[in-house]
Parts: C-alpha cells; sequence; structure tokens
C-alpha cells in the first residue's frame, strides 16, 4: 500500500486508524505506567520513594554502576522511568534559583513556593496543607521513612509545618501530634531528654516513651525492626542522620530497602481507604554535599534495592501508585574524560571515565564522611598516608590536595566540607568523576511513576505542579 493511496482512500484511512488504535491499546496493556494511568480511578496508596539530591545525571549513574559492578538491573531507569510516566521538575524555591531541601520539599508537599529553610509555610507566613495532612484528612495511613534525621528538611515538610527546618524539638513535637502511622530514620537525640544517651531534648520530655504509651512499637535496631508487629511503628536507628551504606553496621541499621518493606507490611494492614508513603534516601545528598562518588554509587543501590521492593508491592496492588524522584541536584556531579596528569595538554594524555575507573571506586571502603572523622580536624601526615592506604587503594594523593587536607583549607568558595571535598577532588582526578560544587544546583529533577494517575506527572513541570497533582489524586479527584 503506498502511502499516498492510504491517506486518499477513506476506507483505508479508516482502517489504519482502527489499527493505530488497537495499537495504542496494546501498548497501554503492556506498559505499567500507562495501563494503571488510563484506569480513571484515583489510587487507593500512593508511594514516593525520594532520592534527595539526584537528578538524571544520578539516576544513569546508578544505572551504570549498577550493571558493571552488581550485574543487577536498575529498577529507576529500566522500569520506573522505561515503562511508566516520565517527566521533569523546576526547583526553584520564592525569591531565588537554586533551593535548599526544605523550600524544594515544601513545594512538592504543598503545591505553594516557600523561601529556603521554610517548611511549608509561605512568604506570608502562613502555613499550607502538606500532602500528609491531607492524606490523613482523607481516612488514609501514613507513613515516612528517611536515613536522614526523621525530622529533617523533606520528611518534615511532607508532614508539618515550621518557619525553619532547624526547630528540630518543635518538628518532633508536631510529629507526636501528627500520629503518622510509621516513623522511621535516625533523629533520637531530639526525642530524648539531655542527659539520656544521644539525648537533646531542652524540656526533659521522652517522646519515645510518650509514643510508645500512645501503641506504637518502638524498635531501635535491625533485629528489632524484623520482630516488629502491630498497627504502628517508631522506628529510631540513630542519635542524629543512619550512616552511609559504606559504613553501615547492618545489625544496628537497616537498610532503606528493609525499613521501606516494614513501612508497607504496617500500612497494609487496616487500611480499607490506603495509605501514603514516603521512602527518602538522604545518603545520596550527602554524597553530592562531600564529592563522594562511591558513597554515591552505593547509596542509589541502596534506594533502587527500595524502589525494586516498592514495585513487587504495586504490582500485587495495582491500585497503588508509585512515584520515583528527587527534589534538586546536589554536587553539580559530572563525569568527564580528563588528562591523566598536567605535563600535557595533548588528547594522547586523555582518559576517558569507564568500566577500569569504575571499578577504582568499588574499591573504596570508607565514605569521605567517615574519612574526615577520623583524621579529625587537625590531621596528621601519618595518619592521612595510613587512611589512604587502607582505605582508597590504588589512589595517590597531589601534593596540592594534601597541603589543603593537612591545613584543613579550601580554595574555592563554592566547596567548603574539608578535607571531603579534596579527598573528592582525589578520586576525580584519577576516575573522572568530577563535581562542580559542595553545594545544590538548578538542574531540573526527573520524576517516574506507574500507576492510577501516573501520566500527571509526564513532561516538563514545576515542583509545584508535583505537589498539586498529590492532593488532587488524594481527594480522589
Amino acid at each position: 500500500m503506498k502511502f499516498r493511496d492510504a491517506c486518499t482512500n477513506p476506507l483505508r484511512r479508516t482502517l489504519l486508524a482502527a489499527l493505530a488504535g488497537m495499537a495504542l491499546a496494546l501498548a497501554g496493556c503492556t506498559s505499567t505506567g500507562g495501563s494503571a494511568a488510563t484506569t480513571g480511578q484515583p489510587p487507593k496508596n500512593i508511594i514516593i520513594l525520594f532520592a534527595d539530591g539526584a537528578a538524571p545525571v544520578q539516576w544513569d549513574f546508578g544505572r551504570y554502576s549498577s550493571t558493571v559492578l552488581r550485574h543487577q538491573p536498575f529498577a529507576t531507569t529500566d522500569t520506573v522511568f522505561r515503562e511508566g510516566a516520565l517527566g521533569l521538575l523546576s526547583t526553584y524555591p520564592h525569591g531565588g534559583y537554586v533551593t535548599d531541601s526544605a523550600a524544594a520539599a515544601s513545594a512538592m508537599s504543598t503545591g505553594y513556593k516557600v523561601v529556603n529553610g521554610a517548611v511549608s509555610i509561605t512568604p506570608d507566613g502562613m502555613p499550607q496543607r502538606t500532602v500528609m495532612q491531607a492524606a490523613k484528612a482523607a481516612g488514609k495511613r501514613i507513613g515516612l521513612v528517611t536515613t536522614a534525621t526523621v525530622y529533617d528538611a523533606t520528611p518534615a515538610a511532607f508532614s508539618l509545618n515550621a518557619k525553619s527546618r532547624r526547630d528540630s524539638q518543635a518538628l518532633v513535637d508536631q510529629y507526636f501530634a501528627l500520629e503518622p502511622d510509621v516513623l522511621m530514620g535516625g533523629g533520637a537525640d531530639h526525642f530524648l531528654p539531655a542527659g539520656q544517651t544521644g539525648g537533646k531534648r531542652k524540656d526533659g520530655k521522652d517522646v519515645v516513651a510518650a509514643f510508645a504509651a500512645k501503641g506504637y512499637t518502638v524498635v531501635r535496631d535491625t533485629a528489632g525492626l524484623k520482630a516488629a508487629s502491630g498497627p504502628r511503628l517508631l522506628g529510631l536507628f540513630a542519635d542524629e542522620d543512619m550512616d552511609f551504606e559504606l559504613d553501615r553496621d547492618a545489625a544496628k541499621e537497616p537498610s532503606t530497602a528493609e525499613m521501606a518493606g516494614a513501612a508497607l507490611k504496617v500500612l497494609a494492614q487496616a487500611s480499607p481507604n490506603g495509605f501514603v508513603l514516603l521512602v527518602e534516601n538522604e545518603n545520596v545528598d550527602t554524597a553530592g554535599h562531600r564529592n563522594d562518588a562511591a558513597s554515591l554509587m552505593h547509596a542509589l543501590w541502596a534506594f533502587d534495592d527500595a524502589v525494586k521492593v516498592a514495585l513487587d508491592f504495586q504490582r500485587r496492588h495495582p491500585d497503588t501508585l508509585l512515584i520515583v524522584t528527587g527534589d534538586h541536584e546536589t554536587g553539580g556531579f559530572s563525569p568527564t574524560y580528563a588528562l591523566k596528569d598536567l605535563r600535557s595538554l595533548s588528547s594522547k594524555n586523555r582518559f576517558y571515565p569507564g568500566d577500569e575507573q569504575l571499578r577504582m571506586l568499588g574499591r573504596i571502603t570508607m565514605s569521605l564522611g567517615m574519612a574526615g572523622e577520623k583524621l579529625g580536624k587537625k590531621p596528621s601526615a601519618e595518619a592521612l598516608d595510613k587512611l589512604l592506604e587502607k582505605n582508597f587503594p590504588g589512589f595517590k594523593l597531589d601534593p596540592d590536595l594534601r597541603e589543603l587536607i593537612l591545613a584543613s583549607k579550601t580554595r574555592e568558595r563554592n566547596f567548603t566540607y574539608t578535607p571531603q571535598n579534596a579527598l573528592g577532588r582525589m578520586v576525580a582526578r584519577q576516575t573522572g568523576y568530577y563535581w562542580g560544587t559542595s553545594g545544590h544546583t538548578p538542574e531540573p529533577v526527573a520524576v517516574g511513576a506507574i500507576g492510577p494517575g501516573a501520566e500527571l506527572f509526564r513532561g516538563y513541570q514545576d515542583n509545584t505542579d508535583f505537589g498539586k497533582h498529590l492532593h488532587r489524586l488524594i481527594q480522589g479527584k
């Protein structure tokens, strides 16, 4: 059939239109995102998987590194982004271009822009309804999981309201009033009174005991989490942030996937109206701040393991909307080709990051954050050499970087983590995994969605649109 004939013959036009419609229908049946998104029914459950600090370059690094080093598919890119609806979000805050986590999460939670540092309160001083407040009002169960402190910017902005993200004790008090069905992460310090181990509360209250009195199962380690049962769960696994994967004691701190699985188990109980669950891996962001490519890689793997847990739940409960996203990009992560050394500017002296350089990252056994703790504020040359030899095999520290580390100094105004940024530059010079900053950038973030309502998140949108869509879906519209 010639194209001209097909276009000019009415019968053929009708036939082609019917075939095209059938093809689209079949494509919708085979695509998880498409079929679920076209049912017209609002989701009963919403799972938001949130990698703080992740933008498209981080996601692709997760895919590449997981393929080469773990020999495993990366579910975020290979399933959620490929099969579901895929979009981009701008990230700017009120009155600025580069956001902090509180302003970004607030916009994604409430649908309103706020200034950096504010927690779901607009510049006029008005608290806006958060995703978790809306879900609770709709009769849904709610849960929050994070590797940061539970009162950190992202979980707080998705749940609470405060003029400042630094009001840690007040944020914990708001959690006590909100009564989420699941609350897990670090941050036991502001649940416990000063005087108790790790406690920092100034009012003498033991909020852990108060949660227990409300009927919460309280767990403090991995074994406790695995044994937990009941309809309400408080898990506090560290006094402050939980550890990087490279440093994590698996007996003390559960993985992101283990926390996600436990949260889904609790929330699925007695939930006729469904639930909303936020699962955040904060270590992606912290690794970016410290220019720690190895820790970033492991954090992305840990996050993706949680995505796999959520995907399994979504397949068994197709009335669930699963969303994977981040709030902003951290570190200006920019893997690139580079000179092997400064002896020649010739392209013959250039290397391109590949499997060999990635395997160098894979041999690193300590996060840069832990390296900084081990070295202390006044590191000695001997301690530095021993630490590098043991934990960074094959890496050579150039004299200029050694000088910065031993003096605890920086030479750039946008690199403020010492000695981590200097160690990150050491890794970059030999692997090509460079960083542009130790802060955030305005790069748009990706959002992928599978399930009822997924199509709302397709295309280029603002982060406030993300929040508006969530509120619409929670209200059943």
